[in-house]
């Protein structure tokens, strides 16, 4: 059956002439008793309707819509759109160009409410940015006035002085080389040298590597029972040893003493291959686990800063893995814990 609302420009046309040729005909049947003539007023009145409806369709109304269309997509129409503009829109109802314009405006009210979004990240990716180097570059500052200021005679106090300074020269420095790193990461410009590993043996490495740190604590390090099966990963190896040096420095950083941090391992499919780190450690907010991949986004940030760091790291971490084609999580609660994942794929047969 058809639906008046959906009918095309010559649908319409049609319809429209109709309903003036028909009563034109039978009222001239009627009074001049004359069915022929009747017959040749309706094919006369259909077709001259027909074409002057059609002529008001096109060239008045949808050579609106097609500017409206133009105006739109804010191109020059290619020999595409111009099939489009000329074929294809005309058989459409004004219900459907509706449509059209309807969903062309939610894509545009999307991308504005994106560019807001951006735009906030941006402001404030660069107050932290700028607060991350004001910070040890005031610290320096003061140091070698105090120095310059008559401390640099007193040779105890002046060594502690520029002990402090260089530290913070170092802060600065692994802050300029996290930033450099995101930004390589971003623009492809480190290349990716995929090889086959086994994950665990991966894992006990960091885990040595970074076994001064977690007996500090007195943490635990082990790979969970059941998880021991060594699994072949293909992946660049130094990349992801990255990945999982920072993950367990971080569930160091805010595990509680005497806490443990437990590594999985799984098969998900054919295809790839879930690694998770989960410590019992003060835990994250659920209202920040959708920004802890940010840069420079802090939970807490006068602990954080305590416990050292640039901000970065989790941020290096999602684009190493995200190079990979993968993807990270993170889930956590306050004073119970974290679990922070990810998959890899899994080295072919």
């Amino acid at each position: 059956m058809l639906n008046p609302k959906n009918f095309s420009p010559k649908q319409l046309s049609t319809f429209t002439a109709l309903a003036l040729a028909i009563p034109n005909a039978v009222i001239f049947g009627i009074l001049r008793a004359n069915w022929v003539a009747a017959i040749w007023v309706l094919v006369i009145s259909f077709g001259l309707s027909y074409f002057l409806i059609q002529f008001v369709l096109e060239w008045f109304i949808y050579r609106k819509i097609k500017l409206i269309y133009k105006f739109i997509y804010q191109t020059k129409a290619n020999k595409r759109e111009e099939t489009y503009y000329k074929y294809i829109l005309p058989q459409k109802s004004i219900d459907e160009v509706r449509a059209d314009v309807e969903k062309w405006a939610e894509q545009r009210k999307a991308e504005i409410e994106l560019l807001k979004d951006n735009e906030a990240y941006r402001k404030e990716f660069l107050q932290n940015l700028s607060h991350e180097f004001k910070t040890p570059i005031f610290a320096i500052q003061g140091y070698v006035d105090t120095l310059l200021g008559g401390a640099i005679d007193n040779p105890e106090l002046s060594r502690r002085f520029l002990e402090n300074a260089a530290k913070n020269v170092d802060r600065m420095v692994n802050l300029a080389e996290d930033l450099d790193e995101i930004t390589r990461l971003e623009s492809g410009e480190q290349p990716l040298y995929k090889v086959p590993f086994i994950i665990q043996d991966l894992i006990k490495e960091v885990f040595e590597t970074l076994s001064i740190k977690t007996s500090a604590k007195n943490i635990r390090t082990s790979i969970k029972s059941g998880c021991e099966a060594p699994i072949s990963v293909y992946a660049d190896k130094e990349k992801i040893r990255q990945v999982i040096n920072n993950l367990i420095e971080n569930a160091t950083k805010y595990g509680k003493q005497d806490g443990s941090i437990v590594a999985s391992i799984y098969k998900t499919d054919e295809k790839h291959v879930l690694v998770e780190f989960s410590d019992d450690g003060i835990g994250i907010g659920e209202e920040h686990l959708p920004r802890i991949f940010e840069r420079f986004y802090r939970t807490d940030r006068g602990r954080s800063r305590n416990v050292g760091g640039t901000g970065l790291g989790l941020a290096i971490c999602k684009h190493i893995i995200e190079v990979h084609s993968e993807i990270m999580h993170v889930r956590s609660k306050l004073d119970v814990g974290t679990t922070i994942g990810f998959t890899l794929e899994k080295k072919k047969d």
